[in-house]
C-alpha cells in the first residue's frame, strides 16, 4: 500500500467531514460532551466514521478534538482522558478495518469560556502534552491540529508533538475571509512559520465556506514539496427552531473540487455542516484530478483606509481630576418612561450643587429604564459633568457588548463601570433572559483589550479606545477578605478605579480604607442618604452586611416625612465627612430619584470638598 506521503504527492486525497454537526443531526443534543460519546455510544461513533469511509474519506479524524483535561473537567471527565482517547482511536481503526486510510489523532485549541480566567501558556503546554502523548501511545498515523485561531498556540502544540517524536503533523488554521491572523500575520506568513516549525501539511478549516476558502488559498504561494489542505464549512449556519442548518449542498461541494486542486490542495475534506454526502460528492470528482505542485500567489490590490491610533478624547480624565481635588460623583438613574424632562432638571441641579461626575446605571436591579448610553448623550447636552456609564453583562452577548463599547469609544465616552448585573428574573420583566457571556472580570479584560486596540477575537481594531475602567466592591459582607480577593482579580484584569456599595457605618469606612489603601487604586465610597424609618429598617434587616446604628434608626422611628429625611441627610453628612478625611472620592447614590436630596447633601459637603 502506498504511504501517506506518496498519496499526497500523487493525488487529491479526501478527508472526512464534520463530526459534531453530523452527530447533532443524528439526535445528539447540543451541549453534550461529544468526546464522551466514544464511551457511552461507541456504536454511533463507529457508524459516523464508517459513513465517511464509505463515502470515500481516507483521512479519519478521531473524536478527540476537545479531549483535553480542561474541557473534560466541565463534565467531570478529566480523569477519563486516557480512556476516552484510547476508545476514540480504537473506534476509528475498527471502522477503517483493512481499507486504505490513515487515522488522524485530532487536537483542537483549548477554548476558555469568556467568564473564566485565561489559561497561561505553561498550563496550556501541560494540557496539550497530556493529550498528544495519549494519542501517540494509541498508534495514530498522524497528528491533526485543527481550528486553531492563535498562531502562537498552534506553534506550541507543534513543538510539543515534534519533541515527542511525531513526524506527520497536519496544522490547520481557522482563518476568516480577511486572511489575517490576530497576531498580524497573513495566512501565507503563518503557513511559512508552521512549515519551519515542522508541519508536514498546512491548511484552513472551520471558519469559511467553499468560495471564501478558495479565495484565501488563491493568495498562497505553493512550492514543490509543499502540502496544502482545506476543510471548508457547508456555508454559513442558519439558526431555526433551536438548531443550526447549513445550506451548501453536496453537489455544490463536488462542483468546486477542481478549483481547490488548482490552488494546490492535496487534502480536501469538510467541516461544520458537512455530512457523508458532501464527502462522497467530492471523492467522486477527485478520482480523476491531480492538484498543482507549485503556483505563484495571486496578488490583489490592497485598499488602505486612513486609520487613527487614538480615538477622540472628549472627556477629561476622572483620575487626573482626582489628583487635583476631592471628586464627587452622583448616581442618578435614567427614567423608566419616555418623559425625560425631570431627569434633565435633576442633571442640571446636581451639576450646580457641585458634582463633578454623574453615574448612569444600566437597568439596575433589572428594572427597565431608558438606555444609559442615550442618557449620557443628554447629560453632555445640558451639562459639563463627566458621565460614567455602568455596563452590565446581563443584557448583551459578547458581540453586543463589543459593538456598544466600540460605539462609545468613537463618541469619546471614557468612563465605564464594569458589572456582572442583577439577573433579569429579579426585575420587572421576569420573562426576560440573562445572557452573561462575560462576568465583571471578563468585561474588564475586554475593556483593557479594546484599549490595546484588539477585540475579543484578537483582531486589530485599527485604533484604540481610551476607556478608564471602574469596578465595584461590596464591603457589606461577612466575607470581607474574600471580597478584597475578588477586587484584586479585577485590578489584575485592568480596573483603574473602585466604586463601593453604600456604607452606613464609620468603622466599616475605616476598615475599607485600611484594606484598600495598600492596593494603590482610587476609591469612591458609596454614600446613600436615608429617607425614613422604613427605608432604614429595610436596609438594616434585609440587605446582607448593611448595619445602620440603632440610635439613627430609633431617631428616624419617631419622625415622619421631611423631618425624617433631614435626620437621614444629617447622618449622611457625618459619614461623608468621615469619608473625605480618608478618601478623595465620594459616590453619592440618589435615593428613589430624589435628586433634591443629593443636591442638599452636596451643598452640605461642599465646604469640606473645597478645603
Amino acid at each position: 500500500m502506498a504511504t501517506l506521503i506518496d498519496r499526497l504527492n500523487e493525488s487529491l486525497l479526501i478527508g472526512d467531514g464534520a463530526l459534531g454537526t453530523y452527530l447533532y443531526s443524528l439526535g445528539i443534543p447540543r451541549g453534550y460532551c461529544i468526546e464522551e460519546l466514544s464511551l457511552s455510544h461507541p456504536d454511533l461513533l463507529e457508524k459516523v466514521h464508517r459513513d465517511y469511509i464509505d463515502a470515500g474519506a481516507k483521512i479519519i479524524r478521531t473524536n478527540t478534538a476537545e479531549a483535553n483535561a480542561y474541557h473534560l473537567s466541565f463534565f467531570k471527565l478529566e480523569k477519563k482522558l486516557k480512556e476516552i482517547v484510547s476508545r476514540s482511536v480504537q473506534l476509528a481503526k475498527k471502522a477503517l478495518g483493512s481499507r486504505e486510510g490513515w487515522i488522524a489523532g485530532t487536537v483542537g485549541p483549548i477554548w476558555t469560556k469568556p467568564t473564566e480566567s485565561p489559561i497561561d501558556m505553561a498550563k496550556r503546554q501541560s494540557l496539550y502534552e497530556e493529550l498528544v502523548a495519549s494519542l501517540m501511545e494509541e498508534g495514530v498515523d498522524l497528528l491533526f491540529f485543527e481550528t486553531f485561531t492563535e498562531l502562537s498556540e498552534l506553534l506550541l502544540v507543534l513543538d510539543i508533538a515534534r519533541k515527542k517524536g511525531a513526524d506527520k503533523l497536519f496544522a490547520f488554521i481557522a482563518s476568516f475571509e480577511e486572511g489575517k491572523l490576530s497576531s498580524g500575520e497573513t495566512l501565507g506568513e503563518a503557513f511559512s512559520k508552521l512549515r519551519l516549525a515542522g508541519a508536514t501539511l498546512v491548511g484552513i478549516n472551520g471558519a469559511c465556506g467553499v468560495q471564501a476558502s478558495i479565495h484565501l488559498l488563491e493568495e498562497i504561494e505553493l512550492k514543490v514539496g509543499d502540502f496544502l489542505g482545506a476543510y471548508p464549512n457547508a456555508g454559513k449556519p442558519e439558526f431555526y427552531d433551536g438548531t443550526f442548518t447549513y445550506s451548501a449542498s453536496p453537489s455544490y461541494f463536488g462542483e468546486n473540487v477542481e478549483r481547490f486542486a488548482e490552488e494546490g490542495v492535496c487534502l480536501l475534506g469538510g467541516d461544520y455542516g458537512t455530512e457523508p454526502a458532501h464527502i462522497a460528492a467530492m471523492a467522486q470528482r477527485a478520482a480523476t484530478i491531480k492538484p498543482l505542485k507549485e503556483k505563484p500567489p495571486k496578488r490583489r490590490p490592497r485598499y488602505q483606509l486612513s486609520e487613527q491610533e487614538i480615538l477622540p478624547q472628549i472627556e477629561p480624565s476622572l483620575l487626573e481630576l482626582l489628583a487635583l481635588k476631592p471628586v464627587f460623583m452622583v448616581e442618578y438613574d435614567s427614567p423608566k418612561t419616555l418623559a425625560i424632562g425631570k431627569f434633565l432638571e435633576g442633571v442640571k441641579a446636581i451639576e450646580k450643587a457641585g458634582a463633578d461626575a454623574i453615574t448612569l446605571a444600566d437597568n439596575s436591579l433589572a428594572i427597565l429604564r431608558i438606555s444609559n448610553f442615550a442618557a449620557a448623550i443628554h447629560v453632555r447636552r445640558v451639562s459639563k459633568m463627566i458621565p460614567i456609564l455602568h455596563i452590565a453583562c446581563r443584557d448583551r452577548n459578547l458581540l453586543g457588548l463589543q459593538s456598544e463599547l466600540m460605539g462609545l469609544g468613537t463618541l469619546g465616552f471614557r468612563h465605564i463601570l464594569a458589572l456582572t448585573g442583577d439577573p433579569a428574573k429579579s426585575g420587572d420583566h421576569p420573562g426576560a433572559t440573562s445572557v452573561y457571556d462575560l462576568n465583571s472580570v471578563g468585561l474588564i479584560r475586554l475593556l483593557a483589550s479594546l484599549n490595546r486596540g484588539f477585540n475579543a477575537a484578537g483582531k486589530d481594531l485599527k485604533g484604540k479606545t481610551d476607556f478608564i475602567i471602574g469596578c465595584a466592591f461590596n464591603p457589606n459582607t461577612s466575607q470581607f477578605e474574600a471580597q478584597v480577593k475578588k477586587l484584586e482579580a479585577k485590578l489584575a484584569a485592568g480596573a483603574q478605579f473602585v466604586m463601593t456599595q453604600p456604607i452606613f457605618d464609620i468603622q466599616l469606612i475605616k476598615k475599607t480604607y485600611n484594606y484598600l489603601k495598600p492596593l494603590g487604586i482610587p476609591v469612591f465610597i458609596g454614600l446613600m442618604p436615608l429617607l425614613n424609618y422604613r427605608n432604614a429598617e429595610f436596609l438594616h434587616n434585609e440587605v446582607p452586611g448593611i448595619s445602620i446604628p440603632e440610635a439613627v434608626r430609633e431617631k428616624l422611628k419617631a419622625l415622619d416625612g421631611e423631618k425624617a429625611t433631614e435626620v437621614g441627610v444629617g447622618f449622611a453628612q457625618v459619614l461623608g465627612e468621615e469619608i473625605l478625611s480618608l478618601f478623595k472620592g465620594i459616590y453619592l447614590i440618589t435615593p428613589f430619584l430624589r435628586y433634591d436630596i443629593s443636591v442638599r447633601l452636596l451643598e452640605l459637603l461642599s465646604s469640606r470638598k473645597k478645603s
